[in-house]
């Protein structure tokens, strides 16, 4: 018999398991061969428990493939987030931390060490036989986390040390801000913990784009985001998918760039074994250790800044400061007199360059980037009117065109394109 549970001892691989099947996924369970039949069928009952609300599968020629399918503007809180809410304990954990804050049940209660083991002792545990559940070290332990985690607060008197429960906030006139928070910003599991302690709330908002998966990557974010914070070099695993074996790289993490079209989190980092600079999706990365603080963060973090004038996406120079190797992109649109919605478009959504007015009808798009290939989602948008283009790099103008000219034949339009 299975000894399936909801609880989480290893998040990472829950991960692993969503992100294989319900982020990148459609695969079927014989897709799946780097775990046991039996670990599939354990981790895929756990994840359902969570989301079984919004799983759907369909048979297929290769077998039954599961996907998760959710409307946005029906689902006003991130189903994602209950994974982060199922950590495991053991017996002993959950009945001391009980027993703490029974001890400490308001701010004005406060206690030793010495204090609460002998309390424990006396009024917990003195019914119980055998020796004493909780020593000294255990419960000095226990209120040493919970005093990083700020549930907690030390205070020393004299030559003691007393802990007492931390003043809870009412968070009430902000539950707008967290409501939003917990939805829209990275980590923002944490905007939904706090709202679970609201004794009410209301949903006030439904996102038309609601990027939900980043949420399994909150544990990378967190970590990642402090080493920024102390300016530390981190150590992490990237399993990237065009390698069999993940690779394991000792960075500086500088700044984490989130698309607001597909909610991709990448990070930008600084490779000191190899001198150089690269972006990595941050779902892709696992297992981020800290390491030292490192002198050079804000020498690489200002050279980031001087970068990201020629970054329209997360293509980046390697190079950094050396000479960078740009790409020249630029074209002409067309528009009539009740089209300035248009030139307010290319003002708005150019991320760098700039917009010229060459008459009183033709505008000019220019810009000089790492990768002009990552602009060509964005001209699309504008073929109906351009009138000139021009791409420095080929290769990606060629592309281009033989994109345009398939989406001809694909309805039936018999046009001439430039190859």
């Amino acid at each position: 018999m299975s000894n399936y549970s909801e609880l989480v001892k290893n998040f990472e691989r829950i991960r692993a398991y969503m992100r294989e099947f319900y982020v990148y996924g459609f695969k079927s369970r014989e897709d799946y061969d780097k775990k046991s039949a039996r670990s599939y069928d354990d981790e895929r009952r756990r994840m359902e428990s969570w989301l079984g609300d919004h799983m759907r599968f369909v048979r297929t020629a290769e077998g039954k493939n599961v996907f998760i399918s959710i409307d946005s503007r029906a689902v006003g809180h991130n189903p994602f987030f209950k994974a982060w809410k199922t950590k495991s304990f053991t017996d002993g954990d959950v009945t001391l931390h009980f027993i703490l804050f029974d001890i400490l049940h308001e701010p004005s209660v406060r206690r030793t060490v010495a204090e609460l083991v002998q309390e424990i002792d006396e009024r917990y545990l003195a019914g119980f036989e055998g020796p004493m559940m909780f020593d000294e070290s255990t419960v000095r332990k226990k209120l040493k986390e919970y005093c990083e985690a700020g549930i907690l607060e030390a205070e020393r008197d004299g030559r003691k040390m007393y802990y007492r429960r931390a003043e809870s906030p009412d968070l009430l006139a902000l539950d707008e801000v967290l409501h939003y928070f917990s939805e829209a910003a990275p980590c923002g599991v944490i905007g939904s913990y706090i709202l679970d302690k609201q004794e009410k709330s209301s949903d006030v908002f439904t996102f038309k784009h609601h990027y939900m998966t980043g949420a399994i990557d909150s544990g990378v974010l967190a970590a990642l985001f402090r080493a920024m914070r102390e300016m530390r070099v981190v150590t992490a695993t990237n399993v990237s998918r065009r390698r069999e074996t993940p690779q394991r790289h000792r960075l500086i993490p500088l700044r984490v760039l989130i698309s607001v079209q597909s909610g991709r989190q990448h990070l930008i980092a600084y490779l000191p074994e190899y001198n150089h600079f690269q972006s990595y999706r941050v779902d892709y990365l696992s297992d981020v250790t800290l390491e030292e603080v490192t002198p050079r963060f804000e020498e690489l973090r200002a050279e980031l800044d001087r970068m990201q004038k020629y970054m329209w996406g997360v293509g980046i120079t390697r190079n950094g400061w050396r000479e960078p190797n740009l790409e020249h992109v630029d074209f002409t649109v067309k528009v009539e007199d009740y089209e300035d919605y248009i030139v307010r478009r290319l003002e708005r959504e150019k991320r760098i360059g700039r917009v010229e007015r060459l008459d009183e009808h033709t505008y000019r798009f220019s810009a000089d980037v790492y990768d002009s290939s990552e602009l060509i989602p964005w001209v699309r948008t504008f073929i109906c009117r351009i009138v000139e283009m021009h791409w420095s790099n080929r290769e990606i103008e060629r592309r281009f065109k033989r994109d345009l000219a398939q989406m001809y034949r694909m309805y039936g339009i018999d046009e001439e394109v430039e190859r």
